[in-house]
C-alpha cells in the first residue's frame, strides 16, 4: 500500500507541516540565483538546535561556492568519467560506502528500482542506454547546477548513533530551506569519491565524509522536478501494541 507525495492542504503555508510536505529531492536549480551567505548561515545557525546524544553535535559543514565548488565539480567529474571509461580504476578512487546493504531483498529492492525508473522514464531514459544513465547520474556532481553545494563530515572516532543525530540535522536545514524559499537534494553519491573531495574542501585525515547536498532555489520548469516518489501509508509501516 502506498500513497503518493502530494502535499495535504495546511491553514498555514509557512508552517512546519507546509514545509515537511512541500521538501522534495530537487533535481534542476537555477545556477544563477545566488544564495546569500546570511541566509545560509541563519538556516545552519537554526539547523543546530537538532537533538543529539549528550549534546555532541556531531555536524561538521563545508560550503562551496563559486570557484571553490567549480573547482570540485570538475576534478569529482573527471574521476567519474575516467572510472566510467574503465571500471577497473573505481577501486583507485572509490571508497567502501555501506549506506546501502550489501544485498537488497524485498520490500526495499522492489522500492528502489520503482524509484530508478520512474525518473529514468520522466527523462525518456530507456533500459540499457548506458550513456544517458550515466549522464543523469552525474547531474549529483554538478550539484544539479545548484550555486551552492554543502559538504558534511564526522570524526570517526564518533559511532552509529551520531548518524542518527546527523539525520536530524540534516532535516532540519532541508526544512529551514523551504521555510525560505529555497530547495535541497541530499546525496549520497559523492560518497564514492570521498578520498577526492576530502582535501579540496579541506577536511581532516580524521573525518569521514557523511554525504553532499545540493542547495538553492528550484528550476521550475524543469520536468525532472515533476517525479512525485510515492509513500507507504501509516497503517502499512505503524504497529499497535
Amino acid at each position: 500500500m502506498i500513497s503518493s507525495r502530494v502535499p495535504v492542504e495546511v491553514e498555514d503555508p509557512t508552517s512546519v507541516q507546509a514545509a515537511i510536505e512541500g521538501r522534495f529531492s530537487c533535481r534542476a536549480f537555477l545556477p544563477n540565483k545566488a544564495v546569500a551567505q546570511k541566509d545560509i548561515k541563519e538556516i545552519l545557525c537554526v539547523a543546530s538546535q537538532a537533538a543529539s546524544g549528550t549534546n555532541t553535535q556531531p555536524w561538521k559543514v563545508y560550503v562551496l561556492q563559486g570557484e571553490r565548488r567549480d573547482t570540485l565539480v570538475n576534478e569529482v567529474c573527471a574521476v567519474d568519467d575516467a572510472v566510467y571509461a574503465d571500471p577497473g580504476l573505481a577501486e583507485k578512487y572509490r571508497e567502501k560506502v555501506d549506506y546501502y546493504p550489501a544485498e537488497w531483498v524485498s520490500p526495499y529492492l522492489e522500492r528502489r528500482r520503482q524509484n530508478g525508473w520512474s525518473l529514468y522514464g520522466l527523462l525518456g531514459i530507456a533500459r540499457g542506454e548506458k550513456k544517458k544513465m550515466h549522464a543523469q547520474l552525474q547531474r549529483n556532481y554538478h550539484f544539479f547546477d545548484a550555486p551552492v553545494g554543502l559538504m558534511f563530515t564526522v570524526d570517526r572516532v564518533l559511532g552509529r548513533g551520531s548518524l542518527i543525530d546527523y539525520g536530524m540535522f540534516l532535516q532540519n536545514i532541508m526544512l529551514m530551506a523551504r521555510a525560505r524559499g529555497l530547495h535541497t537534494c541530499p546525496q549520497v553519491a559523492w560518497n564514492h569519491y570521498a578520498r577526492t573531495i576530502m582535501p579540496i574542501i579541506g577536511a581532516g585525515a580524521d573525518e569521514t565524509l557523511v554525504c553532499g547536498m545540493s542547495f538553492g532555489y528550484a528550476d521550475e520548469s524543469a520536468l525532472v522536478n515533476t517525479l512525485v516518489t510515492p509513500r507507504q501509508t501509516v497503517d502499512s509501516f505503524t504497529h499497535w501494541v
